[in-house]
């Protein structure tokens, strides 16, 4: 391959996430592997994965960002940009109508307001609980049982959802197992801890201004209970894309094509 690629890594808690573009930001290619711990190792692993099937190196590569959670030890990129920008970046390419995003990682999440040009005009994030994130759903799928990748469309199946009130993962959890305890239906509980992080985390969006377009971004996007719930709740239509989890790394890969043409 002659043509110059560009490089953009996405180190989460959870998952690494790899897009390589080509000069006309034509997707090459993208991956996706467990960060394990700390995520350094896993994105160097992955991004090598990635240039070998493309028999490139990494010299060969004109310009890398890394973005992320772990991206501060990820030393083989020539630049760091925050996951807010990137996320708005890559939705905005994606779709030039979405004016809000809402990226639901597992440690975290966040609300981020677009203008007509796709420029960052406000964001909030809930980066210190795990209430609103996809470790919440992972802890309270276990609590019931159910297998996380079934536990949006598990959700779905309620004929008459639970309120759960508390906030907090942990009384979360205490609250659920007391309903199953009284003889609750466990798809109500579930469908009731689906609308609870989509309270969470549309009071996020609602304090930057929540406005049309909206897209879901993340792993958490891939759970369709959730999008039901934020689509109920907000009374807008949700877009998710069709690889919710790569948006931020394609959002660092265009930040990469445009800092090497600088």
């Amino acid at each position: 391959m002659t043509r110059p690629c560009f490089l953009g890594v996405d180190i989460g808690s959870l998952t690494v996430k790899a897009v390589l573009l080509d000069a006309d930001q034509h997707v090459l290619a993208k991956r996706i592997m467990p960060a394990g711990y700390g995520g350094q190792e896993a994105a160097e692993a992955l991004v090598a994965r990635l240039l070998t099937e493309h028999s490139l190196t990494l010299a060969e590569i004109a310009y890398t960002v890394v973005t992320g959670y772990g991206r501060v030890r990820f030393t083989a990129a020539d630049e760091e940009v925050s996951e807010i920008s990137c996320h708005a970046r890559g939705a905005f390419h994606l779709c030039p109508a979405v004016r809000t995003v809402i990226d639901i990682g597992g440690q975290d999440s966040k609300a981020i307001r677009l203008d007509a040009q796709g420029r960052v005009v406000d964001f909030a994030m809930n980066d210190k609980c795990a209430a609103g994130t996809g470790r919440f759903l992972e802890v309270m799928a276990a609590a019931l049982d159910v297998p996380i990748e079934q536990f949006g469309s598990f959700a779905l199946q309620s004929e008459h959802p639970l309120v759960i009130s508390s906030t907090c993962t942990v009384f979360a959890e205490s609250e659920a197992i007391s309903h199953i305890a009284r003889g609750a239906a466990k798809q109500d509980v579930a469908a009731g801890l689906h609308q609870a992080i989509a309270s969470r985390v549309l009071g996020l969006a609602v304090r930057v201004g929540l406005e049309a377009e909206v897209m879901l971004t993340g792993g958490v996007a891939l759970n369709v209970g959730v999008v039901t719930a934020l689509a109920r709740q907000s009374a807008y239509s949700i877009s998710v894309p069709s690889d919710p989890q790569t948006v931020g790394a394609l959002g660092a890969a265009l930040y990469a094509w445009h800092k090497a043409r600088r």
